[in-house]
């Protein structure tokens, strides 16, 4: 029996968006399945809206400073109805880029309903069976709500919820003291709530200590408390919750944000059908995201590994180059950048200090070079942060990077990890998302798109499809 699709492709989000145009884009046909809205959580509720807001902390946040560069300052009036509409705003705004009707602009079928997996090259949707040689996974992952007693029952927040405030909490407690956790304790101060962060480990662990104390000094001059400890209660009050921590301290609040990190959610994909192995760390994948079943990829958030837009979309890049042409691709993270978004932002690539040495001992030699010297941080009045290399002998294995548009200036070190200079190098790179720098990538891409998709490899992913029947 034919198949009724050459790749069928499960998830809406930065992966499965970007590995299903992509391979339509090269004549396959492809069914795009996705229950929810298109864009997945990035676009919807996770980097789009919270840095949007972060926007309009930062706007805050300058308007309340004293008097610097000679302009003085009549303080913020935030009107915190117009910052949500401002978040909902940015959101509609990218949504055409998402849209279904872009997708089915490309050549792709897109179906809206749940897919289950019903055999090892079979899935089912809306009473419907579908079928393809190739089966992309890119389900994502949902919020993971940590089993302390009364949360359940409590009124929370958790990166799905907290964007549809329309009104400021007057004291939000976050849960959670990584990176969301500390730019939504940000930016939510500086738009005028109290914030307490309770974190029961090191806040932003596995960023570069120095990096660390610069961002907990910034966030401590913004107002925010972090309290380190293990929460054990959770209470509903009359005037909103109250966290107990071991020790005996209790915090009250008006909000509680849950931000204690993802966990995957195999829903009604009946993996089990299909052959497919997973735990609860996510869909057991080799480094070319092939399962169990190697009929069946998995990519992003819902396989182990780093949990970011830009890893998903590259990972959806490299199933575009291994479904359509027929070429193997291993991901490869040795320079996979990470940014957290707080001010100043903090940039990783590669190893931090510690991993280096840790790793390669007394091979590590690094080199530091704080912006307090550098002729634009002085104009612009903001010396905070570093830049600091890591290197192994004469190769660079990592950088760090804090100050202001460090998201963007984390590239170079990129390029010189590894090797890639021309403008297909500069499109094939991992950019962190979203950053300005992205434009420099569509850019390249789009001056080599015709290497890519041409009537040379439209051919020959058609004759790939048809062999694989």
């Amino acid at each position: 029996m034919p198949y009724s699709h050459d790749v069928i492709v499960i998830g809406a989000g930065a992966g499965g968006l970007t590995a299903a145009g992509g391979c339509a884009m090269l004549g396959l046909r492809v069914a795009l399945i996705e229950l929810g809205e298109m864009g997945g959580d990035c676009l919807n509720t996770g980097c789009v809206p919270s840095k949007a807001l972060i926007a309009a902390a930062h706007r805050a946040h300058d308007l309340n400073k004293p008097s610097a560069l000679g302009i003085g300052s009549g303080g913020a009036q935030v009107d915190f109805r117009a910052v949500h509409d401002h978040v909902h705003t940015a959101i509609a705004t990218i949504a055409p880029v998402d849209s279904q009707e872009r997708f089915e602009g490309m050549g792709c079928e897109v179906i809206r309903g749940e897919a289950e997996l019903t055999g090892r090259k079979t899935v089912r949707v809306n009473g419907r069976d579908l079928s393809a040689p190739r089966i992309v996974l890119a389900t994502g992952s949902k919020p993971m709500i940590p089993p302390i007693p009364g949360l359940a029952e409590a009124p929370y927040l958790t990166n799905e919820t907290l964007f549809d405030l329309v009104d400021c909490p007057k004291h939000l407690i976050i849960l959670g003291g990584g990176p969301i956790g500390m730019e939504m304790a940000q930016a939510f101060r500086r738009l005028g709530a109290d914030v307490t962060v309770i974190e029961k480990d090191r806040p932003l662990a596995g960023n570069d200590e120095e990096a660390i104390a610069i961002a907990l000094a910034a966030l401590a001059e913004d107002g925010v408390a972090i309290v380190t400890g293990e929460a054990e209660k959770v209470d509903a009050t009359p005037s909103g919750i109250s966290v107990s921590i071991k020790g005996g301290a209790i915090i009250t609040g008006t909000h509680l944000l849950v931000a204690t990190g993802r966990r995957f959610d195999p829903g009604s994909l009946a993996l089990e059908a299909a052959g497919v192995s997973y735990d609860k760390s996510g869909i057991a994948v080799d480094a070319r995201r092939r399962t169990s079943n190697k009929h069946i990829y998995a990519i992003g958030d819902c396989r182990p590994g780093p949990h970011f837009t830009h890893a998903s979309g590259y990972e959806g890049s490299n199933l575009v180059v291994e479904i359509g042409l027929g070429v193997p691709t291993k991901a490869d993270y040795r320079a996979l950048p990470k940014v957290t978004y707080l001010d100043p932002e903090i940039a990783q690539i590669g190893m931090t200090e510690a991993e280096a040495r840790k790793t390669f001992g007394d091979k590590v030699s690094v080199w530091k070079e704080p912006f307090a010297d550098n002729d634009r941080a002085i104009a612009e009045g903001d010396r905070r942060g570093f830049v600091k290399l890591i290197k192994r002998g004469r190769k660079l294995v990592g950088a760090t990077i804090v100050g202001a548009h460090s998201g963007d200036m984390i590239i170079a070190a990129a390029m010189a990890i590894t090797g890639k200079a021309s403008t297909f190098g500069i499109a094939s790179l991992i950019m962190p998302y979203p950053n300005r720098i992205e434009h420099v990538k569509k850019a390249a891409f789009a001056s080599d798109d015709a290497l890519v998709f041409n009537k040379y490899t439209k051919a020959w992913a058609k004759f790939l499809a048809r062999t694989r029947r």
